[in-house]
């Protein structure tokens, strides 16, 4: 039986938000604390966020403390995770430009995430080769560590099946040398993809639509107030619609049977409480306030913990040290592997012309 290996991380982009939490954090703990993995690695993609900032590299700098910052504070523990950077592991460099040989140019352009991604950033022929080739890049990261399973929000899998075909294809060409990973999602539908406060489909900090992990109490509490819900839901006596109603999502990859009895014991469950907003007379300020008290208790813990580590950056430091120094150790491995099965491992011992 082979090793169990994670790979995973976030582009530091800036503070983590709840869709993070939700969509990937917190399964992360679970899965560290489980002890049913060998390994797992956590990166900070800051080469991959370098390829469309490639101009403003300070701010992806400035990131990465706040991102490790988030890691922390959720439960990831550096004993247990290795937490690393990405651009201070050089082999992934250099194995993405061996993969770039097995994938063309139609095919990448094929991949709906690169397509949605372009789309959104306006990018058509002007996108950045850097940008255009991640999935590629993001192939490198999961091999490199030999990962067989990828916690990730469905936006990813295409970058997974393209993984998997890179794998498939480097093994059919040089020999079986590379580990073909699983994709593993949120058993939460509602964690797939958290919207934004506003509705939106998708959480950004550009769209101004985050509750991020480090929000103070606050300011949690106004943007829960401020979100949308039913447009047709104008006094409390009118049916509601739950679904697609950015108040009950949230409460469906939050709330707890537990915050329900301590929130809203006149309800059995939220499926009770989803009831009496649909027929009627159920106000959208009795299911916000809810929602705050639900938020409030979650991520109050984390925000405390995040409080204490700001007060040692030079721990986060180490901590980012000691794991980019363990995880390059971890993928020179694979990339020996991977010259050897190439036969450009010209003056290893043993090796001949």
């Amino acid at each position: 039986m082979g090793k169990k290996i994670i790979l995973t991380g976030d582009r530091p982009t800036g503070r983590l938000h709840v869709g993070h939490y939700v969509g990937s954090l917190r399964r992360r703990v679970e899965l560290q604390n489980s002890g049913g993995f060998d390994d797992i690695f956590i990166m900070i993609a800051d080469a991959q966020a370098l390829t469309d900032n490639a101009e403003h590299p300070e701010k992806v700098r400035q990131n990465i403390a706040q991102v490790a910052l988030d890691y922390i504070s959720c439960g990831l523990d550096p004993e247990k995770s290795c937490l690393f950077i990405q651009s201070q592991v050089p082999e992934l460099t250099e194995l993405s430009f061996y993969y770039m040989n097995l994938v063309t140019v139609s095919r990448l352009q094929r991949n709906p995430t690169v397509k949605a991604e372009i789309q959104m950033r306006n990018f058509e022929t002007s996108i950045p080769v850097g940008f255009f080739t991640y999935p590629i890049s993001q192939a490198a990261d999961i091999t490199a560590f030999r990962a067989t399973t990828v916690p990730v929000g469905e936006d990813q899998e295409p970058m997974i099946e393209q993984t998997r075909e890179i794998v498939r294809k480097f093994n059919s060409v040089y020999g079986h040398t590379l580990t073909e990973p699983e994709i593993l999602l949120p058993d939460n539908a509602a964690c797939l993809r958290l919207p934004g406060t506003d509705g939106k489909a998708k959480m950004s900090k550009s769209l101004g639509n985050c509750i991020y992990l480090s929000d103070s109490e606050e300011e949690i509490k106004s943007k829960v107030m401020m979100m949308f819900t039913d447009p047709d839901h104008l006094k409390v006596s009118d049916p509601g619609k739950t679904e697609g109603n950015p108040v009950f999502t949230y409460l469906d990859a939050f709330c707890t049977q537990a915050h329900i009895e301590e929130f809203a014991p006149e309800y059995g469950s939220l499926e009770e409480m989803k009831e009496h907003y649909r027929r009627g007379g159920l106000g959208d300020m009795k299911v916000k306030r809810l929602l705050n008290s639900v938020l409030q208790t979650t991520l109050a813990p984390i925000r405390a913990r995040r409080t204490e580590l700001e007060k040692d950056i030079s721990y986060i430091r180490d901590v980012l040290k000691k794991g980019s120094e363990k995880a390059e150790e971890t993928a020179a491995k694979t990339l020996a592997d991977v010259k050897r099965a190439m036969k450009i491992n010209y003056f290893e011992e043993g090796s001949e012309f």
